[in-house]
């Protein structure tokens, strides 16, 4: 019988692992979200056999039927990879087949902006039960450097009763999607991995590799690997502040901060951010869990924290200064008509996690508004739910003439509007505030009741 090698060897030499060979080895993805799908699509259409674990029955069944609701996987990629080597379920007994496992589960935050590991330790307690010694587990949830090791491993191995670090080895590699964009892919973009040991480190190299053509940049330590995503999204939330204080500064002095950032830009050295509301699964949850770890070290991050400040509470700042605008050109009294266009965190996807227009729009009501959403990427009878907001469809619009419209979030739909379509969505003597400022060279901006940032 196999047994694991010596303490001080690199336990994945160890003839126990032969399993989990990366050339062979059955791959088992848990969570099939906007992270877990692409990931498992990706490797079945390399023709690798994938188990794909979701606790979403319901989920579950759409990819099986074909059909992504994220959008992120295009319908004939899926197609194929079903047809190859995906078997998508919600039963965790399928993960007893496989060698390697990737958990890719949301690691969101609680109410008081602290992480919240629940996701990741119920993943823990589900694929406990099912490893056996030469298993791999690799983490490619965001968290801060140590959880992988220090949280994540007892957890498996109470759930498992092997011993992590001979029995049972860690890896990690940090998802990098960006939703909707279609460049930037898990198959295009260089990917960061790091196991426990060096042979491990190489052999995850082989596993990725194989997806983007060697794309690979092998990180030392687990924990460098999962510091080097800590602060990707912090950096970029950090920039997108300072840009969105420049916007709050210029628009008090009567600049429009989009063409204070086209002149800029002519310098070879400018980074090119812009300002907007700052939300999504990632850089508006993200810098929490680098600042977490800061302040147990002892150290209190004052960048970090500087910025998410400003970036979490740029929604009320803009309706404020919308409702100043509006209540300074209009004396109408009765409560005036909001249409918000837009309620996903960015543009041209349905991604609502974390999105700040409920925000903007409930600071509107506040103000005295009566605040209506549309986005034709979202369900309006799910956001209301949701949101406790009223929504409409595109069919509805014609019924919602505004006196403020807020152009919110840049789809395409929205982008290519002309003044006459935004005219049909605003009463004689209405305002528009946009917000990205893509509407600034139409004519409806040489009128009065244009404001942007």
């Amino acid at each position: 019988m196999d047994t694991p090698g010596p303490v001080d060897a690199d336990p994945y030499l160890s003839p126990i692992f032969r399993d989990a060979d990366p050339d062979r080895a059955v791959l088992a993805v848990i969570g099939l979200g906007y992270v877990g799908l692409p990931l498992a699509v990706a490797f079945a259409r390399k023709g690798r056999r994938v188990v794909g674990y979701d606790i979403d029955a319901a989920r579950v069944a759409r990819i099986r039927a074909g059909h992504d609701e994220t959008g992120e996987v295009a319908a004939d990629d899926l197609r194929e990879a079903l047809a190859g080597g995906l078997a998508p379920t919600a039963d965790p007994e399928a993960l007893r087949a496989a060698h390697v496992i990737l958990v890719c589960v949301p690691t969101p935050i609680t109410i008081d902006r602290r992480p919240d590991l629940g996701p990741l330790l119920a993943a823990c307690a589900t694929v406990g039960p099912f490893l056996s010694p030469g298993s791999v587990v690799v983490f490619e949830s965001t968290v801060y450097p140590g959880v992988t090791e220090d949280v994540c491993g007892p957890a498996l191995a109470a759930a498992s009763g092997l011993e992590i670090g001979r029995e049972v080895l860690l890896g990690y590699s940090p998802e990098r999607i960006n939703p909707g964009d279609r460049k930037h892919r898990v198959d295009t973009i260089v990917k960061v991995v790091a196991g426990q040991g060096r042979a491990l480190t190489e052999a995850l190299g082989r596993l990725y590799g194989a997806l983007n053509g060697g794309l690979v940049h092998q990180a030392p330590s687990i924990r460098v690997a999962e510091a080097a995503k800590a602060i990707e999204n912090a950096q970029r939330d950090i920039n997108i502040a300072f840009v969105n204080e420049v916007a709050l500064i210029c628009e008090r002095i009567g600049l429009s901060v989009h063409e204070v950032l086209e002149a800029a830009r002519t310098k070879w050295n400018f980074l090119d951010f812009r300002p907007g509301l700052v939300g999504g699964h990632c850089i508006g949850v993200d810098p929490y869990y680098l600042s977490h770890l800061s302040q147990m070290i002892g150290h209190e991050p004052e960048v970090i924290l500087a910025g998410r400040r400003l970036n979490d509470r740029m929604a009320d700042d803009v309706a404020d200064r919308i409702a100043f605008r509006y209540r300074a050109i209009s004396r109408d009294s009765m409560r005036p008509r909001a249409l918000i266009l837009g309620a996903t965190f960015k543009e041209n996807v349905p991604d609502q996690r974390n999105s700040k227009v409920p925000q903007l729009a409930g600071r509107l009501r506040r103000h005295g508004f009566d605040v209506v959403v549309h986005d034709p990427h979202v369900d309006p009878a799910a956001f209301s739910a949701m949101h406790g907001l009223d929504a409409v469809g595109t069919d509805g619009l014609d019924g919602h003439m505004a006196d403020l419209l807020v152009l919110a979030v840049a789809h395409d739909d929205f982008r290519q509007l002309d003044a006459e379509g935004i005219r049909r969505m605003l009463s004689p003597h209405g305002m528009v505030a946009d917000l990205p400022g893509v509407w600034r060279r139409t004519p409806i901006a040489k009128r009065a009741e244009y404001w942007s940032l």
